[in-house]
């Protein structure tokens, strides 16, 4: 009877513990499934993670690039050669890239690979643009070295044509100078006349019927031969001009009135001249007469006379 009591403990015993086991058996490989799937959400977490961060690199490596073809640009822009205007269209449109990058937070494989391809193109673009800027350099400092010779060659010829030209000036007014006439011997007197026709100098007023003036023209062989007329200004004691009293212009701002005028056929030798102002109707007051005598609007000599 103990036997048999000890044998059902027994089984009892080894009941207990198979179920013991087979529960910890189903624990243990009940928990090596999620563990598994927790590991491989943990991974493809990891890889999207590590995803998202090489695109983000990628983002900002090209912005930066974008950036330095920015500087690029305005580099080249700075040298102001006729490229300029399109040099700025082309900067404009790596500006606009670079806002259209910032505005995509999270861009796609996809879209990194569309905007390395343009950063492509506009490196290119940049570097075709700098060839052709260094060109256009190259020939504007040829061309300005060139301007720069002619600039001197203009500036000697100038410097030559000025001494030329003053020099023609000094010889034409050394000509003018020896080709003006020179008058000399300046002189007035009364005359009156005689029943008989005579004409006799005079100092009195009543007895005044012309004045007779006269002045000698030196020889000049440089000067301008053919007919020449002198201009006679009388003037009375009121500073009349008695005569003619006619205005004459002479173009450059200078007029004359004169009494009369006394025309010679000039040949270059000594001539002796006179010309006559009759009194007219208007007799001769008393008091003295100044008499100017004018080879154009240039006074050459004076004389005076007074009647008693």
């Amino acid at each position: 009877m103990e036997k048999h009591y000890k044998s059902k403990w027994i089984k009892a015993l080894l009941a207990v513990f198979f179920v013991f086991v087979i529960g910890a058996t189903v624990f243990v490989f009940s928990r090596v499934p999620n563990e598994n799937v927790e590991k491989t959400k943990d991974v493809s977490k990891s890889k999207e993670n590590l995803k998202l961060s090489l695109e983000a690199l990628a983002q900002k490596n090209i912005l930066d690039s974008l950036t330095t073809l920015k500087q690029a640009y305005d580099v080249a822009i700075l040298e102001k050669t006729s490229l300029a205007q399109q040099l700025e269209i082309e900067k404009e449109n790596v500006e606009n890239l670079i806002e259209i990058i910032k505005a995509s937070k999270n861009p796609s494989i996809e879209q990194i690979y569309i905007y390395r391809k343009q950063l492509s193109k506009m490196n290119a673009s940049v570097v075709s643009r700098g060839i052709e800027v260094k060109n256009l350099k190259s020939q504007n400092k040829n061309l300005l070295t060139e301007i720069e010779s002619q600039n001197l060659v203009m500036y000697k010829q100038k410097v030559e044509n000025d001494t030329l030209i003053s020099k023609q000036k000094k010889l034409e007014s050394t000509l003018k100078d020896a080709s003006r006439l020179s008058l000399n011997s300046f002189k007035v007197i009364a005359l009156r006349e005689k029943k008989s026709g005579k004409e006799l100098e005079t100092y009195k007023a009543k007895s005044t019927k012309r004045f007779k003036v006269s002045f000698s023209i030196n020889g000049n062989s440089v000067a301008k031969t053919g007919k020449r007329i002198f201009y006679i200004q009388v003037l009375d004691q009121k500073n009349t001009v008695l005569g003619e009293n006619k205005l004459i212009e002479f173009g450059n701002d200078k007029a004359l009135v004169y009494s009369f005028i006394v025309a010679v056929d000039f040949q270059g030798k000594p001539a002796n001249v006179y010309g006559v102002l009759n009194s007219d109707e208007n007799p001769f007051a008393k008091g003295t007469y100044f008499v100017n005598f004018f080879d154009k609007q240039e006074i050459m000599g004076s004389a005076s006379i007074t009647l008693e």
